[in-house]
């Protein structure tokens, strides 16, 4: 390795540093409310999750994953008619019209199995493609790794799904419910992928997942900029 190579991760580890601090203001409030969550996921939520994927047969908890999933498509659609994206827009609404009827209420996922794929975007991308900046790196108590741009967006997100139109309490609160314990039941056992300091890699994973859904997969690399140093 030679000295202008030394010299040049030597820049980046300073830059990184001085980057991490400014995504990272709130550090030491974030790791106490990291630990806050773990304790809750490790007492509550993956206790409940455990039983549920036990007791549950598999078919029923793909059909409840599709449910749940089928009422995402929706608020999908619009976000990417917000971002431009008019064709997975159209494509959206259309699995959640077939999944919705053909599917029996989006517990069948037909739209799938004519070609219509699934696409993933929330108020939060929205933001992000319009131009409007991370913000800190937050974590939220009982949700876990978020930065204030995502934080916002939770609301109007919440206003852009069909369960706000439910005009029963119960009912609505039931399917958040069974949506949160599906959701933490599909990630069971990742928690052994965890490497070095849990805090900085729940970050630092939180972040990139982020950039790569905003940019739907483009994620641009500078490996052709350090071959100019060799």
């Amino acid at each position: 390795m030679n000295i202008k190579k030394i010299c040049f991760i030597g820049i980046i580890l300073t830059l990184s540093a001085t980057a991490a601090s400014e995504i990272d203001p709130l550090k030491n409030i974030n790791e106490r409310t990291h630990v806050l969550n773990q304790t809750l996921d490790l007492q509550l939520a993956s206790p409940i999750a455990r039983f549920y994927k036990r007791v549950t047969p598999d078919y029923i908890e793909i059909s409840i994953t599709n449910f749940t999933s089928n009422i995402e498509d929706l608020s999908i659609a619009i976000n990417n008619i917000l971002q431009g994206k008019l064709t997975d827009g159209i494509s959206d609404i259309t699995r959640f019209t077939i999944n919705s009827t053909l599917g029996i209420g989006g517990f069948i996922d037909v739209a799938s199995g004519l070609g219509l794929d699934k696409n993933d975007e929330d108020f939060g991308q929205t933001l992000a493609v319009w131009g409007i900046p991370d913000g800190p790196y937050l974590v939220l108590p009982g949700l876990g790794p978020s930065t204030m741009r995502d934080t916002l967006a939770m609301i109007p997100d919440a206003f852009l799904t069909p369960l706000w139109l439910i005009d029963h309490d119960r009912t609505a609160y039931s399917l958040t419910a069974i949506d949160l314990v599906d959701t933490r039941a599909r990630y069971l056992g990742l928690e052994s992928v965890v490497i070095g300091d849990e805090y900085l890699f729940f970050r630092d994973a939180y972040l990139q997942s982020r950039e790569f859904e905003i940019l739907d997969g483009q994620v641009n690399d500078d490996f052709d900029e350090f071959d100019d140093f060799n």
